[in-house]
């Protein structure tokens, strides 16, 4: 009997060892990536090679079913997992369970200067997506602000490439952290949303390498980002989402990018172009991403049926074919095929305190003082408010009951809750003081749209009264508060923050400055609350006491801005952008720069930033204008003083690194946060450079009297600038300055050192 139990051992053993070795290569996990994608790739078919380079759906490409890769699925955004759509139609599916956490846009989530709020987001984020079952997040966005028109400025991070490169690295390492691809967008250059498909960008190399191109080149060379989006707009003449220079030269040949190039939807606009200048997949053709466009049309698509005959026909081989479906395993085996077992979590309570701590880091604080009325003193601050004195709070303003998430284009969400700014703050301050009022007066209609792709905004936002009905209403109310709090700014509809169009004028709409020129006169204790992902004209901004920017924060908007407006939280967000006092301030439109103009000859509209290096801070110090807010500014309820700045060596050489140390003491009576930003000026450059750039930052928390040491380090990297003659980047020997501070326009300690 023994004997026989060893033989039928010994047989099964032969038998699994015999199975284990019959394992395909690209099934075995114990073989390198390449190794089994190589594999995979001989045994794939021309259709089924062709089959996973371009969509099968809205939302979705194939796998290779006969070897088990499954499905790859996308999805908006970067704020949130967008509600699923029908499988060939822009209309809702009709879920129950594709609702979601809506977190901050992402201009707030750059001006919390935090880069761990960053890796939080997304982190979250990528949970949200894998209950979902989403394998890519189409962002985030890191396009940068070049004007306050721009529709799309609420889904990118500033105006500084070097803030939005420290943001960008993190958020697409926490995606990714979960298995979910990070598709950075829109690249390149996408600052035009009303003719997006016919710009055609000019702009010199020293812009194009020190502006725009930073923070992709960080999340692809640091973040090691999968995926990369192509942009709608063209440089030199060719559409980005396959553009020679863009894609082959500086992505996959300087940064070595080994990820997948996935088109903007209705990016794709000639064949031979997407098959030899580095797309790799082809969505959403014949349309522009918002309408309809073609139904049914997959096999239509460039890099489909056609592209299939031109091989057959000999016009192409498989070189760019093999190419592409390479990335595109790659993309599979780091997400759907990772072998790693994750479910992921949806709306839960982590993820809402993740959505609240991040709009609380980021709300930013303007302006804090009165200046002068029967009711203050002039000089103090009014906020945070005083809820235990206050007897009656009158709350203004459509932005108040409006939901923003809702609307706005790709980004547009289901969210499963979203607290609105009148509700949370009138719950705080009535658990503050429960014998407090909290009465609300519309003052403008903006906005009556019920609906946006399916999802329904709440409350009705429908009111037909006259606007000076609206206005004297407010005036009237406004008399008998102790505090005004008006919630105004922008609000997603087409013309304002807005996909697929640009504003059409820098001021506030819907009448909104002379209501609060109304109310300022009215009542001095006036707070306003700036809801959007842009800046605005502010004619005003002297005569009101208290200004907040409130951006687009999400789900939990109502709670975070009642935490700042109350004091629960001290505000600690920093702009990353320069708040112009007027359009004319901004380079781009001092120099009549924007928008471009229209070539009837080639049906385009040729766009040149005339204004080059020089955007945003860099085109302040420039032009000596005074902006309404400067790059970097930020307000507390507490108090901070930098102490001298020092640094660790006098010179250094190219290869070393040099450390600036500066003190921070809290000289306040509660907890809060400052930013330490640092600075470079190059003193003696034989090119045109800017009077400073941003190159290290820091956020640091200090209680009531704590002093901590911030040490802040550069090298060769934040000295140089990109030669255009030499198509590099150059550190030039000489004298520079660091310029330590906490804004821009707050700078309190200078160093000299040497590059030798």
């Amino acid at each position: 009997m023994t004997k026989q139990l060893l033989t039928i051992t010994l047989a099964l053993l032969t038998t699994c060892a015999a199975k284990a070795q019959q394992v395909p290569v690209y099934l075995d996990n114990s073989k390198p990536v390449e190794q089994r994608i190589e594999d995979a790739l001989q045994r794939m078919t021309l259709d089924e090679k062709i089959a996973v380079i371009h969509a099968q759906s809205k939302f979705s490409s194939a796998g290779v079913k006969r070897l088990g890769f499954k499905d790859f699925w996308t999805d908006d955004g970067p704020h949130g997992v967008r509600p699923d759509v029908l499988w060939d139609e822009w209309e809702q599916a009709g879920q129950t369970n594709d609702s979601c956490v809506a977190f901050p846009a992402l201009t707030c989530l750059a001006a919390t200067w935090n880069p761990h709020m960053a890796r939080l987001y997304s982190e979250s984020l990528g949970e949200e997506a894998l209950y979902r079952g989403k394998n890519m997040i189409l962002g985030p966005g890191v396009n940068i602000y070049r004007t306050p028109l721009g529709g799309r400025n609420f889904e990118y991070m500033g105006e500084d490439p070097w803030l939005a490169s420290r943001m960008v690295v993190p958020y697409v390492q926490g995606l990714q952290s979960n298995g979910v691809a990070a598709c950075v967008k829109h690249y390149a250059l996408n600052n035009d949303e009303n003719y997006r498909h016919q710009v055609n960008v000019i702009v010199d190399d020293r812009a194009l390498h020190e502006i725009y191109l930073p923070a992709f080149k960080a999340a692809i060379t640091e973040g090691k980002a999968w995926g990369i989006m192509g942009a709608y707009n063209l440089y030199q003449n060719q559409h980005n989402c396959h553009n020679a220079i863009m894609l082959n030269q500086i992505l996959k040949g300087d940064w070595k990018f080994d990820g997948v190039v996935v088109s903007d939807w209705g990016g794709t606009h000639n064949m031979d172009e997407a098959i030899r200048n580095g797309l790799d997949m082809e969505f959403g053709t014949w349309t522009d991403g918002l309408t309809m466009g073609a139904t049914n049309a997959y096999d239509n698509y460039y890099l489909a049926a056609a592209y299939k005959k031109a091989i057959q026909e000999g016009r192409y081989t498989t070189r760019e074919l093999d190419d592409k479906v390479r990335r595109v395993l790659r993309l599979f085996y780091r997400t759907t095929m990772n072998g790693q077992s994750r479910v992921g979590f949806l709306c839960s309570e982590s993820h809402y305190d993740a959505a609240r701590r991040i709009a609380q880091e980021g709300i930013v604080l303007l302006k804090n003082d009165i200046p002068g009325g029967k009711k203050a003193r002039k000089g103090s601050p009014l906020l945070p408010m005083q809820v235990q004195q206050a007897r009656r709070v009158l709350v203004v303003g459509e932005n108040a009951i409006k939901m923003m998430t809702v609307g706005g284009g790709s980004s547009s969400l289901k969210v499963q809750r979203e607290i609105l700014p009148l509700d949370g703050l009138r719950q705080q301050l009535q658990r503050l003081n429960p014998q407090l009022t909290v009465d609300y007066a519309r003052g403008y209609v903006g906005d009556t749209v019920q609906s946006y792709n399916g999802v329904t905004v709440g409350r009705s936002l429908y009111d037909v009264r006259p606007a000076a009905e609206l206005v004297q209403e407010a005036v009237s109310k406004a008399r008998e508060a102790d505090y005004v709090v008006f919630f105004g700014g922008l609000n997603k509809s087409n013309y304002q923050d807005c996909e697929g169009h640009d504003r059409k004028d820098y001021a506030l709409p819907y009448g909104q400055n002379e209501l609060i020129e109304a109310l300022v006169k009215a009542n001095p204790r006036l707070i306003y609350v700036n809801i959007s992902g842009n800046a605005v004209e502010m004619p005003w901004k002297d005569r009101v006491a208290a200004i907040v920017q409130g951006w687009f924060i999400g789900s939990e908007a109502g709670e975070a801005l009642a935490d700042v407006l109350t004091g629960a939280v001290s505000p600690s967000g920093k702009l990353p952008f320069t708040w112009a006092a007027t359009l004319n301030d901004v380079p781009a439109h001092r120099l009549n720069a924007f928008p471009g103009v229209w070539r009837a000859d080639k049906k385009i509209i040729d766009e040149e930033y005339k204004e080059s290096i020089f955007v945003g801070y860099r085109g302040v110090d420039k032009y000596k204008t005074k902006p309404a807010f400067a790059f970097g500014h930020g307000l507390s309820y507490t108090t901070f003083r930098l102490g001298k700045a020092t640094a660790d060596k006098k010179s250094l050489t190219a290869d070393e690194t040099i450390r600036f140390t500066v003190s921070v003491t809290n000289t306040g009576s509660r907890a809060g946060a400052e930013v330490v930003q640092l600075y470079v000026s190059d003193l003696q450059s034989s090119v045109p450079r800017p009077l400073k750039e941003l190159k290290a930052f820091q956020k640091v928390f200090l209680q009531p009297g704590e002093t901590r040491d911030v040490t802040l380090t550069i090298g060769r990297d934040a000295l140089s600038f990109y030669d255009d003659q030499q198509k590099a980047w150059r550190a030039e020997s000489g004298d520079f300055e660091a310029l330590i501070g906490t804004a821009s326009d707050r700078i309190t300690s200078r160093v000299k050192f040497t590059l030798k």
